[in-house]
């Protein structure tokens, strides 16, 4: 399969700007390590209709460490105690932070829960020593996902089509 990936970057902390308000009472969203298998059951509720399936072709120990790695920080939106989603940040590269994943299950789509969570995230996300967050998406993810990110601050940096397994 051959798609047109975006490859985005954020080279200015969030804190500049308002914060954007939560968008419904009942939502509370916090950084949370989740078990392997409530990690894939999300994962696959957010990712089926989008084609995702990276995490899902890892051996399970690269996952175990991928998601204990003090590294990696993933936010869990949750409505009413419901897991509603992830956002999720690989920090290996301590001056260069990847959004690894980002997304919403369908039934959180329209309500402004994403802008929400990637504004809350960023801002919770960046350090001191952080150059730049970065991120790339692809023609498969949800229609609004790079205005998403625009609205977020991030800028295109580079685009080319890649060779994806199907």
């Amino acid at each position: 399969m051959r798609l047109l990936v975006t490859y985005m970057e954020l080279r200015e902390p969030p804190a500049g700007r308002p914060a954007l308000p939560v968008p419904a009472a009942h939502l509370t969203v916090q950084p949370e390590r989740l078990s392997v298998e409530d990690y894939l059951l999300l994962y696959r509720e957010i990712g089926t209709p989008l084609t995702w399936d990276s995490r899902l072709h890892m051996p399970q120990a690269a996952l175990v460490a991928f998601l204990s790695a003090s590294s990696t920080t993933t936010f869990v939106p949750r409505e009413a105690g419901r897991a509603i989603g992830l956002c999720e940040f690989d920090a290996a590269d301590t001056e260069d932070t990847e959004l690894t994943h980002f997304g919403l299950i369908p039934a959180a789509y329209g309500r402004r829960i994403g802008p929400w969570l990637l504004d809350t995230a960023l801002r919770a996300v960046w350090r001191e020593a952080t150059r730049r967050i970065w991120l790339h998406t692809d023609t498969n993810d949800h229609p609004k996902a790079q205005a998403t990110y625009r609205r977020a601050g991030f800028e295109i940096y580079k685009e080319q089509m890649e060779d994806f397994p199907d």
